[in-house]
């Protein structure tokens, strides 16, 4: 009987944390996950989630898919896809994200821009544009013919 070897995947995804206490500073660029529970300056790009813990503090833009903050954050956040503020939050900046969740109890000192994903197309291919185009045609012909008649 032949047994099988498990495959194993050739690159596996490690969260990065600079732990309660730890202080970091400079540019931060990540393809995963990024927590912080302790002092951070500087700026952060990722491709992943960055949460911001409950003793996190942050003086730095933060540009993520995904955007957690529970702590304090002093900068500018864009979050591609969402961003969360738990309660007792803080955020001293301005947000530009697709989806926002504050809950109460949380500080906000800033602006949002709130943004849309592009609206992905029909599955086979079809569009209803043509469709909307023919009704408004119509409902344009009845009220010319109504008016004429």
């Amino acid at each position: 009987m032949w047994f099988s070897k498990k495959q194993q995947p050739a690159h596996r995804s490690t969260d990065s944390l600079i732990g309660h206490g730890g202080s970091l500073e400079g540019k931060v660029q990540c393809d995963t996950n990024l927590r912080i529970e302790g002092n951070f300056n500087g700026e952060i790009l990722c491709l992943g989630v960055v949460t911001v813990g409950e003793h996190g503090v942050v003086h730095s833009s933060i540009q993520a898919q995904e955007i957690i903050i529970a702590g304090k954050v002093y900068g500018n956040v864009t979050a591609d896809r969402r961003l969360t503020m738990t309660g007792g939050s803080q955020l001293h900046g301005n947000i530009s994200a697709s989806s926002l969740n504050i809950m109460e109890g949380s500080i906000l000192n800033g602006s949002v821009v709130m943004h849309e994903k592009p609206a992905e197309a029909p599955a086979g291919g079809k569009s209803n544009v043509g469709s909307a185009d023919k009704a408004a045609k119509r409902a344009a012909k009845s009220k010319s013919t109504l008016e004429a008649g």
